[in-house]
């Protein structure tokens, strides 16, 4: 599995971000610098939270 991060983080081992890999049909995120942990979705519900995000319609929940 090949895992992937933004070009916005930077190059390094201090660089911590999210990482994605694609595998099976699904889509899998992991945090740079805990890489044990892994969460699992599918294309069409992360495509729904990234057009949630860029909406605002979460934007209630970072207060």
């Amino acid at each position: 599995m090949t895992w992937r991060k933004s070009s916005f983080s930077g190059h390094g081992e201090t660089n911590d971000c999210v990482e994605l890999a694609a595998a099976d049909g699904e889509i899998r995120l992991r945090e740079s610098d805990n890489p044990g942990d892994i969460l699992t979705t599918t294309p069409d519900r992360l495509g729904t939270f990234v057009r949630a995000v860029k909406a605002g319609a979460l934007d209630h929940l970072a207060r």
